[in-house]
């Protein structure tokens, strides 16, 4: 998610040369403060071992954004689940229907690079339409025979910097049962929407038919976190479980069938739409939605010089409010009476 300072929203009053040169100035200022935090960490007498973390992963992100900058205007999925789950499984068959059919919509379809329910999502989506992010372990660490070898696959030392290209670049993320490592990014996707550090997305917790998993995990979610207000009832807004394929790639489309992306910019979150919204239903965002702003009200608005360098998302209509930036729960239920009536 971006934060910026300028100019209030307004009417773009530039040219794309103006842009283009704000671009390429903000890229080299943030070059040099790159280069100057490097020497800082020599005036600090870092040790050897910080300077070796550092460093690597440094150029573990920097070749994992050079191999991804081709695919940004790709949508994609992140498919998370175990690695053991054999291929005679029906959660390994639905990974691979899933991959299939999100495939075929135009989708690539993301995953640790293992065997399992990874291998079983690459498998459906084809070499074509996956890519790899695989962790250096002294175990379970070759590459799946489908991405294996491929250029799309980046392989990591560090989780920290392997979990960062998991979240910041892909557009939705599922989750088949598996162990520990999928608790915890299911855990970490979470806390990153509902804390604000990563833009809303849809989340779904995905089995084949019959199974419990998901059913025993939202059970406990209820009985120890939420009985105990330890999360809001919104908070599980922001995730949805189902035993059904076709149900959860439903659910990522619609997601995006009139909501596009969010930004902010300053205090004022803007979101930018495929289609206009009406008198009518900006009049209802405002009665139903009001909880969460803290001043003003939902609005129309137009670009602002920040996001004219994207052609992607630059004419797009756009709402402008002053979100609290607390009830992300409560921001996914908007988004989703947007796209139910938009």
């Amino acid at each position: 998610m971006s934060s910026d300072s300028g100019s209030p929203i307004g009417p773009i009053s530039s040219s794309a040369p103006l842009s283009s040169k704000f671009e390429d100035d903000a890229r080299a200022a943030l070059v040099a403060e790159i280069k100057e935090t490097a020497d800082k960490l020599g005036l600090d007498q870092a040790s050897r071992g910080d300077l070796k973390i550092l460093s690597r992963a440094l150029k573990e992100l920097r070749y994992a954004f050079k191999i991804f900058t081709p695919y940004r205007n790709v949508s994609k999925v992140t498919v998370f689940g175990s690695a053991r789950t054999s291929p005679d499984h029906p959660d390994f068959h639905a990974s691979v229907d899933f991959g299939r059919k999100m495939a075929e919509l135009g989708w690539m379809v993301v995953t640790g690079a293992g065997g399992g329910i990874m291998e079983g999502a690459h498998q459906g989506a084809g070499a074509a339409m996956s890519m790899g992010v695989n962790i250096m372990l002294p175990f379970e660490q070759e590459a799946n025979p489908i991405i294996n070898r491929d250029a799309k696959l980046v392989t990591f030392r560090y989780f920290f910097t392997r979990k960062l290209m998991f979240v910041k670049e892909v557009h939705a993320v599922v989750l088949f049962p598996g162990g520990f490592g999928t608790q915890d990014e299911l855990f970490e996707v979470l806390t990153l929407i509902q804390t604000g550090k990563r833009d809303l997305m849809p989340i779904v917790c995905l089995e084949s038919p019959g199974g419990t998993y998901w059913s025993s995990w939202v059970k406990f979610v209820r009985q120890e976190l939420l009985a105990r207000h330890l999360i809001s009832p919104q908070d599980l807004s922001l995730l949805r479980l189902t035993d059904n394929v076709d149900v959860a790639v439903r659910e990522i489309t619609d997601f995006y069938r009139n909501y596009d992306s969010m930004r902010y910019i300053r205090d004022t979150l803007v979101l930018r739409l495929h289609k206009p919204v009406t008198d009518e239903l900006l009049a209802k965002l405002n009665a139903n939605f009001s909880d969460i702003l803290t001043t003003g009200k939902i609005e129309r608005t137009t670009t602002h010089l920040f996001e004219i360098e994207d052609e992607k998302t630059r004419d797009l209509p756009r709402l402008a409010l002053h979100f609290n930036r607390r009830d992300a729960g409560r921001l996914r239920e908007m988004v989703d009476v947007i796209n139910q009536e938009g």
